[in-house]
């Protein structure tokens, strides 16, 4: 005896996931509602230059970035700068974000490591960044190693400050039950406690390569002769506010991508271990 079309069909309906069914839709408004305001001061940049209220020598309209956009690609400038930019962040968030990890497990798990890192750690992080490049300048030349090192500083302390508190507010059950099954030391950490700080390891990374970027330009601005940062300091000396804006627009889209890129980590970690 066959079933009733009605009781087929509020079967099938029934075993379709509504997760997959609405995060698809989900998605589009997100980056629909996301663009909106991007586009909102677009539209604003293009009628402001258009109708002559702001003059074009500050701020040139929309159609110059992307001339001076097409100019910089056609002579292979603007993809050098943005590679060896990538390049020095990617290396500099990943050291500082490995070094923050290491020292937020030293001070997060024990007394003694709390008791020694925390004031030198907390006065270091007081120094402005810029007050760092001298002496980073006079340690390591004006190579990549000073730039890549202030970098890493840049990205060390978000990881570390959000890891270590984390970490000293973990279920003491959890440990427990860890250490039921003779994880010690590393092990234990891996294993049991890692796993538990995953949000906060995840949001000190993002604010981590937000501070990467931040750092980039610091660095670049001062000592270098490749790059976003000197791109920017080159097209102000020259008056080039296309340029500029370019090299803004540039390093904001970077940005947005590696947060992007993280948010896909967190989402599959997250997953994973909750």
């Amino acid at each position: 005896m066959t079933a009733p079309s009605s009781l087929r069909s509020d079967t099938a309906a029934a075993t379709t996931p509504r997760g997959t069914r609405g995060s698809g839709s989900r998605t589009l408004w997100r980056v629909a509602g996301g663009l909106l305001l991007p586009a909102v001061l677009l539209l604003a940049w293009q009628t402001v230059t258009a109708t002559g209220l702001v003059p074009a020598y500050r701020l040139p309209p929309p159609a110059s970035v992307v001339t001076a956009a097409v100019e910089l690609a056609r002579t292979g400038e603007l993809w050098s700068s943005i590679a060896i930019s990538v390049q020095r962040v990617v290396l500099g968030f990943l050291i500082g974000s490995t070094a923050g990890v290491a020292a937020a497990a030293a001070v997060g798990l024990t007394r003694i490591g709390d008791i020694l890192l925390s004031p030198t750690l907390a006065a270091v992080r007081a120094i402005p960044s810029l007050a760092l490049v001298p002496l980073l300048l006079l340690w390591m030349g004006i190579g990549e190693d000073s730039k890549v090192a202030l970098i890493a500083i840049g990205a060390f302390f978000p990881v570390f400050t959000t890891v270590s508190l984390a970490l000293r507010h973990v279920d003491p059950r959890l440990v427990e039950m860890g250490r039921t099954f003779s994880l010690r030391g590393w092990h234990l950490f891996r294993t049991v406690q890692l796993p538990a700080v995953i949000p906060s390891l995840m949001s000190g990374l993002r604010l981590a390569m937000a501070q990467s970027w931040l750092f980039l330009v610091a660095a670049e601005l001062i000592a270098a002769s490749m790059g976003l940062g000197y791109l920017l300091t080159l097209s102000q000396q020259t008056g080039r506010v296309d340029r500029i804006l370019l090299t803004i627009v540039l390093l904001a889209l970077l940005g947005t991508l590696s947060n992007a890129l993280l948010g896909l980590v967190q989402r599959r970690l997250l997953g994973r271990w909750t």
